[in-house]
């Protein structure tokens, strides 16, 4: 593991990780490069914040499940790769079924850098006796269902969106207003580095 980083699941005991881009169950229909393993990755400062977060939730009933972490650069770039290449319908349905797959870039679906190459960005849900909690939407789904606050949910689904939200912005993260899933420690430590190590 590079210094300065830590594997979550062994980091914090009882979550659960569920690493998309390490397998064929995502947006591009493939494994990302960069990820060797299926391992949720962040720095030890995002971690230990998430720990909290989490303790947090397990003390209200609630488990919770990463979906992504730490993102290579590498990865980065085959998402843009796959943005631009023709369309081949694999993953339209499940993803991005209101829009056209040239559009994904030009919405900022899709960006040729990420935060989550930085170290300190998570993607994750609630879950409650190990299934995830009703949020109106899948992970990575491209729409404006997607975004936090949005009236084309219900209230209860908003409501689950909010615990995830409190849970997490009173350990230190801030949301992001188009991804409900999607989280930045706000006191990241490596705010302008963008790293590309390989996840193994």
């Amino acid at each position: 593991m590079k210094e300065g980083f830590v594997d979550v699941a062994l980091f914090i005991l009882g979550m659960e990780t569920e690493i998309r881009y390490a397998t064929a169950h995502n947006l591009t229909g493939k494994p990302l490069s960069g990820y060797e393993a299926g391992k949720a990755v962040l720095t030890q400062e995002a971690a230990q914040a998430l720990k909290e977060a989490f303790l947090q939730a397990q003390s209200a009933g609630y488990g919770m499940r990463i979906y992504d972490a730490y993102r290579p650069v590498r990865a980065v770039a085959d998402f843009m790769r796959w943005g631009e290449a023709p369309e081949d319908g694999r993953t339209k349905t499940e993803f991005y079924p209101e829009y056209d797959k040239r559009e994904l870039i030009p919405h900022g679906f899709i960006a040729r850098r990420s935060g989550h190459s930085r170290g300190s960005t998570v993607d994750l849900t609630l879950t409650e006796n190990g299934m995830p909690l009703d949020m109106g939407t899948g992970f990575d789904f491209m729409s404006e269902k997607s975004h936090h606050d949005t009236e084309l949910v219900t209230p209860h689904q908003t409501e689950n969106r909010n615990l995830l939200r409190r849970f997490m912005q009173e350990a230190g993260f801030r949301d992001y207003a188009y991804e409900w899933w999607h989280y930045t420690l706000a006191n990241e430590p490596y705010p302008d580095t963008y790293f590309d190590f390989v996840i193994v």
